[in-house]
């Protein structure tokens, strides 16, 4: 068992393969949870892929659209991950990034256009998504405190902050009791469907802008990091054993605060994405879920930032083929969605080592034997 945990999987397993058959063990028993209501599951799963790769009614924008947001708050939970840390307060720090968009385009949406709108917003985002998420970063580092347990207290705190926000302050300045006003239209980015006639083709109506592209870029921007840097080596290092990191040199307690910061950044940009570009307008819980299926995503995708695109397209896809499928099959209902999108986060997180532990070991063994071949072919 030594000798198999020194050798490493393909990438290509890690990544690829196992997230497969974790998706495909999932679907197998959400067929028969379907089966037990009385409805063909083979019909089920036709219309929910149907549903979500369309570009009839925007199926396949509305699960791009879903997309970016999962990439930025499965980002968020993968760069904590790296440094040992279980960030699971991306909901709350997304939450209140909302508020920096509406003190943005409540102030300046009548003076500014989307050119100096759009940064000013970004950055916005960035700084109070990062203040949410240092803080209990700083109570680990210099308290103590866990970081799970401050995180998802951190949620209920910006869940209550919002709600006073929006209700005292926000919502008297236009909108109702518990939204704001609709941004200024020359303020907010266009969404795909409305630029698609001045760049030569039709799209359907969807919630998509040009804000995947931007998820995208915080990808390429994550991998940089963790990687090719000097702060993603400590990042990395204090996560695999901070005591070593420390020995080396390398001060723990500044890693842990800095990258909690860097996490709640990139889960404060769902606000961009959503209360922004989607939305128009910061309305009352707009996170949606968004910022706790990231730890779904961040799981299946390895915590790599390949991995989590792909893994987000396809949690995408779950959100857009699931509202297809209940106006299709009115007996499916939302319930019904949420037991499949659960399975597949069940299969995926809960029961990972349940399917990667055996089917590495089967690559690991090959490894080690085509090793002793080749040093028995030298010899």
């Amino acid at each position: 068992m030594s000798q198999l945990a020194a050798v490493e999987s393909p990438r290509w397993v890690r990544i690829g393969l196992i997230p497969l058959l974790q998706l495909v063990l999932a679907l197998a028993v959400s067929s028969l949870v379907v089966l037990m209501i009385g409805e063909d599951p083979i019909r089920a799963f036709k219309i929910m892929i149907h549903g979500a790769i369309s570009t009839e009614f925007g199926g396949l924008s509305n699960t791009l659209y879903y997309a970016t947001n999962f990439i930025f708050t499965g980002l968020a939970v993968a760069v904590a991950f790296h440094a040992g840390l279980f960030n699971i307060g991306g909901e709350g720090q997304a939450y209140v990034a909302g508020l920096a968009v509406a003190l943005v385009c409540l102030t300046l949406d009548s003076t500014l256009n989307v050119w100096f709108i759009a940064p000013l917003v970004v950055i916005g985002c960035a700084a109070f998504g990062a203040l949410w998420g240092v803080i209990p970063g700083y109570l680990q580092a210099k308290r103590g405190s866990h970081i799970v347990v401050t995180t998802i207290m951190f949620n209920f705190i910006a869940t209550a902050l919002m709600s006073y926000a929006l209700v005292v302050w926000i919502s008297p300045l236009g909108g109702n009791s518990t939204d704001s006003r609709y941004w200024a239209s020359d303020a907010v980015i266009p969404k795909v469907h409305e630029l698609a006639p001045s760049l030569g083709f039709e799209a359907s109506f969807s919630l998509l802008s040009p804000v995947l592209l931007v998820a995208l870029a915080c990808c390429a921007l994550v991998w940089i990091l963790i990687w090719r840097t000097r702060l993603g080596f400590a990042i990395r290092t204090v996560g695999s054993n901070p005591n070593a990191a420390t020995y080396a040199g390398i001060n723990a307690n500044r890693v842990i605060i800095i990258t909690m910061a860097i996490s709640g950044a990139l889960a404060g940009m769902m606000a961009f994405n959503e209360a922004y570009a989607a939305q128009g307008r910061l309305i009352l819980n707009f996170t949606s879920g968004f910022g706790f299926m990231g730890i779904a995503v961040a799981l299946m995708g390895r915590n790599h930032p390949f991995g989590i695109v792909l893994a987000a397209l396809l949690f995408g896809a779950l959100y857009q083929g699931g509202t297809e499928l209940q106006f299709e099959i009115p007996s499916i209902s939302p319930q019904m969605v949420l037991v499949i999108q659960g399975l597949v986060v069940f299969f995926t997180g809960a029961l990972d080592r349940l399917i990667r532990e055996p089917v590495e070991a089967v690559f690991q063994r090959r490894a080690i034997a085509n090793a002793n071949a080749a040093v028995a072919g030298g010899n």
